[in-house]
């Protein structure tokens, strides 16, 4: 059985072996920066635990944490998490991990885009025209909420259990349980197409002309510094039918690992607006948070007797946080009834829960494939009591692109 928790610093060496698989800045394939992250993370989740009216650092004597990341990025309150597997006999391995930011940039730290349009020329003695696509570089300042990072070790993509799909999903239920925090527009960066080794036609054929340096530096630069882009980059409209064909045709474009992603999160009510990374031109996939459903069907509830699994009916995703900020997270099956879910005492086991707990849940019925529901297959699984025991019971499980500028990488969602 899979469970999700907050990312914590014994599993950067991990998280560093995956990033070197798919290339992306917001988990760069650095374990000193996917440290600073982490301990960034782990200080954002000890914020929302934080007893109403405790004392507010001074902004102005902000202590600078580490030495690798942007002003903005600390700024940005950050939320990472781990997903492990709870049967594997080491007691839960780093399979994957995720991340949303609250809030991108803001007035006066804007989060660039390349914003696309199309300009119509027509002759009227020909009697015909031409349309062209155009790109501008694009200032936003809206503080919207970022969603990336996300990477599952290879041996479970596919896996029935979709964990991938879990590490996706809990972000949205992460948000609705803590709405305030996030902003009311959500941003998904998707990764471009690269080459074998690593490059992008588009910066190739544009952003160096105006940046001499390669992709993969280029995306470096951004995880300390993004005042360059506005300062190197043209603001004036780019016609991009000057661009060789092969080019223009991956405008917007994602690559074939991303397909999914994209997938998954249009279902959910993302869609491309029309914006672009500057770098790459991958796309910016866009949705108004309150019309994501994992958003706006989450509640809190209270944690029941336990109940016997031939009672819970209704498949869940279900979290906790404690006191000491440790927030964990699976999907299961449970009993729903008013404001009480109860669910297997070996789940309430994984989740450190007792009865009385506050949880949040967010319903997965209509994440169900159909195969399952006509024949009563159970995918979230009923965790195996032997697992539970040498992994859940002893209470001790510890263990793109997002760069400056707001950019987030490789299956960035």
């Amino acid at each position: 059985m899979f469970v999700i928790r907050q990312s914590k610093p014994e599993d950067a060496p991990t998280l560093q072996k995956l990033a070197r698989m798919v290339y992306f800045i917001n988990l760069p394939p650095e374990e000193r920066l996917i440290l600073e992250k982490i301990q960034h993370s782990q200080r954002c989740f000890s914020k929302l635990v934080e007893p109403a009216g405790a004392a507010k650092p001074d902004p102005r004597r902000r202590k600078r944490h580490g030495s690798g990341l942007s002003h903005m990025q600390e700024d940005s309150d950050l939320f990472m998490f781990t997903i492990i597997d709870t049967d594997a006999h080491s007691g839960g391995p780093t399979l994957g991990t995720s991340q949303v930011r609250a809030k991108m940039g803001g007035p006066g730290n804007p989060n660039w885009a390349f914003k696309i349009s199309e300009k119509t020329f027509r002759s009227e003695q020909l009697g015909w025209g031409t349309t062209h696509k155009v790109g501008q570089l694009y200032a936003d300042e809206t503080s919207p909420t970022e969603i990336g990072g996300l990477i599952l070790a290879p041996s479970h993509r596919g896996h029935r259990g979709r964990p991938g799909r879990f590490l996706s999903f809990v972000r949205f239920h992460f948000m609705g349980l803590y709405r305030s925090v996030f902003s009311n527009r959500i941003i998904a960066e998707m990764a471009p197409p690269v080459t074998p080794e690593g490059d992008n036609l588009f910066w190739d054929a544009f952003g160096r002309k105006f940046i001499p340096v390669k992709y993969a530096e280029a995306d470096r630069f951004c995880q300390h510094n993004r005042a360059f882009i506005s300062e190197l980059l043209p603001k004036d409209e780019i016609y991009l039918s000057l661009l060789p064909l092969e080019v223009q045709n991956q405008i917007g474009a994602v690559s074939p690992e991303t397909v999914p992603a994209r997938r998954l999160l249009e279902s959910l009510g993302f869609s491309y607006r029309g914006i672009v990374d500057p770098f790459d031109t991958g796309p910016h996939l866009e949705a108004d948070t309150d019309k994501v459903s994992l958003v706006n069907q989450t509640r809190r509830l209270t944690l029941g007797k336990p109940a016997s699994p031939e009672r819970c009916t209704t498949p869940v995703m279900l979290s906790t946080m404690n006191d000491d900020a440790e927030f964990r997270a699976l999907e299961c099956w449970a009993e729903v009834e008013g404001e009480q879910v109860r669910v297997p005492r070996q789940v309430m086991e994984l989740l450190m829960a007792s009865p009385g707990a506050a949880v949040g849940m967010t319903p997965m019925q209509a994440w169900m494939r159909s195969e399952e529901v006509r024949s009563g297959e159970r995918s979230p699984e009923q965790p195996d009591a032997d697992a539970v025991r040498a992994n859940g019971a002893s209470r001790r499980q510890t263990k793109g692109k997002g760069k400056a500028k707001g950019r987030s990488k490789g299956v960035r969602s």
